[in-house]
C-alpha cells in the first residue's frame, strides 16, 4: 500500500515538473492600466491562450508602459526581444507603412462602420501586410474615437484648436492633421503624457474616452470635446519567427485567442463611451458634446488634399463606403 502511494507521488510529481518544463512563458505589454479597454484585451488573450494550449503556453502580462511604450514594444516585437505587444496604431505605421491611412481624420462614420472595415476583407488584407516587417499581426482590435482634451479653454470651432500645444502620438498621418488645425504639435510616448500635462509643458493631449478615463486626466485637463476626429485601431503583434514556430493548433490558438480579447476589449469600449461622458463631468470636466463637425471636417480641407495624393482617392473611398 506504502509502495503504491510512495509510486503515485513520485509519478504526480514527475508528471508536474515534465509539464513545467514544457511550459513556455511568452510576455505581452500595453501601454495602458490594466483596469482599461487594453487591460481586458490582453488579460483576456492569457486566460485563452493558456486555456487552448492546456497550459503550454503562458503569457505574462505588463500595464502603464512597464515594459516601454507603445514604440518600444513594437520594435521589441520586432526584433524578437519581447513575444508579444498589444498597441494603438499610433506608431504603427513607423514599421508598417500601409497601415497609416487607417489614422486619416473622420474616415469611418462610426465604430460599426470601423469595425466592419477592419474584420472584412481591407483589414485582414492590412494585417498580412505586418508579415513581411518581422511581426505576425493576430487581429484588429480597438481604441475608439479620439477626442480633444486641454487645460486652457473650451474648444467648440476649428479656430480654437490655434496655438494650442498639443501632445500627439508618434503618428505621421495625426501630426499632419493637427498642424492643419494650428496646432503646435508635440509628439510624445504615452508613459509620459500625464506628466507633461502636469507640469503644462503640453497644454492637451487627444485620446478615446477610455483611455482618458483609465489614465485619470481628468486631473490634469479641464476641458474635453467630442470630435471624434479619428478613428484609432489597435492591434495584438507578434514576433513572425515566434508565430512560425508553432504548431498550426498552437497558432489557431492563438489567433483564437486574440479574437477573444477584441470581443472584451471593444465591450468596455462601448461601455466606457456609454459612461464616460457622465462620469468626466461628474469629475469636473467640461464637455463640449455638440460640435459642428462639418466646420471641423472643412478645416482640414487643404490636409485632406495630401492625403487624397498619398494614398489614393479610390481607397479612401473605398474604405468610406465600406458598408
Amino acid at each position: 500500500m506504502k509502495f503504491t502511494k510512495l509510486f503515485a507521488v513520485l509519478a504526480a510529481g514527475l508528471l508536474a515538473s515534465s509539464l513545467a518544463a514544457a511550459q513556455t512563458t511568452m510576455k505581452i505589454s500595453i501601454s495602458t492600466a490594466q483596469n482599461s479597454h487594453q487591460g481586458i484585451a490582453i488579460d483576456t488573450f492569457a486566460k485563452e491562450v493558456e486555456k487552448r494550449t492546456n497550459g503550454r503556453y503562458k503569457i505574462q502580462t505588463f500595464y502603464n508602459g512597464a515594459l516601454g511604450g507603445e514604440r518600444e514594444s513594437i520594435e521589441a516585437v520586432q526584433l524578437g526581444t519581447q513575444e508579444l505587444a498589444f498597441s494603438s496604431t499610433g506608431p504603427v505605421p513607423n514599421f508598417v507603412p500601409e497601415t497609416k491611412i487607417l489614422d486619416v481624420p473622420f474616415l469611418f462614420r462610426d465604430k460599426a462602420h470601423a469595425r466592419a472595415v477592419l474584420d472584412g476583407p481591407i483589414g485582414q488584407e492590412l494585417l498580412t501586410k505586418f508579415d513581411s516587417k518581422g511581426f505576425k499581426a493576430l487581429a484588429w482590435a480597438e481604441n475608439g474615437f479620439r477626442h480633444m482634451t486641454n487645460s486652457k479653454r473650451d474648444v467648440k470651432l476649428p479656430e480654437d484648436l490655434k496655438g494650442l500645444k498639443m501632445r500627439t502620438m508618434e503618428n505621421p498621418v495625426h501630426i499632419a492633421a493637427y498642424k492643419g488645425f494650428g496646432i503646435i504639435t508635440t509628439p510624445m510616448a504615452f508613459p509620459e503624457v500625464f506628466t507633461a500635462l502636469q507640469q503644462g509643458t503640453v497644454d492637451g493631449q487627444e485620446n478615446p474616452l477610455s483611455v482618458i478615463i483609465s489614465a485619470k486626466f481628468d486631473q490634469v485637463q479641464k476641458h474635453l470635446t467630442l470630435t471624434g476626429h479619428v478613428y484609432s485601431p489597435c492591434v495584438f503583434v507578434m514576433n513572425k519567427g515566434t508565430f512560425d514556430k508553432l504548431s498550426a493548433a498552437d497558432k489557431q490558438a492563438f489567433l483564437d485567442a486574440a479574437k477573444e480579447g477584441v470581443k472584451a476589449n471593444r465591450a468596455r469600449v462601448d461601455e466606457d463611451d456609454a459612461k464616460g461622458v457622465a462620469d468626466l463631468r461628474a469629475k469636473g470636466m467640461t464637455v463640449i458634446d455638440n460640435i459642428d463637425k462639418v466646420k471641423f471636417v472643412q478645416a482640414l480641407a487643404p490636409v485632406n488634399a495630401d492625403f487624397e495624393k498619398q494614398f489614393g482617392k479610390a481607397n479612401l473611398e473605398r474604405i468610406r463606403n465600406f458598408k
